[in-house]
């Protein structure tokens, strides 16, 4: 079975605060889920249409798995902490 991942690119921040809550909220949902951060960041380089948005790939067994986690109601209140703070795009993609 395919992994599944995360992608998510944070369009703008208004409130790093609230995006540091965040993460402190999530990373532990995101572990006791099955993910691993694969990475995450400002890019170093940017090609093409590429943007100088943070991004965050964060791997899971299967993408059922990462919906699931998405979905929970632990991580759902975990993104409670960025309205008003931050935009961001998510997209869930299956491993090739």
């Amino acid at each position: 079975m395919a992994s599944g991942y995360w992608v998510m690119t944070f369009r703008s921040i208004s409130d790093q605060a609230g995006v540091d809550r965040y993460a402190a909220a999530a990373g532990p949902v995101i572990r006791a889920q099955g993910g691993r951060v694969l990475a995450a960041g400002v890019p170093t380089y940017t090609y093409e249409a590429g943007t100088l948005q943070r991004v965050a790939i964060v791997e899971f067994s299967s993408l059922e798995a990462a919906d699931a986690a998405y979905r929970s109601p632990e991580y759902q209140a975990a993104v409670q902490h960025l309205v008003g703070a931050a935009e961001r795009d998510v997209r869930l993609v299956e491993g090739a």
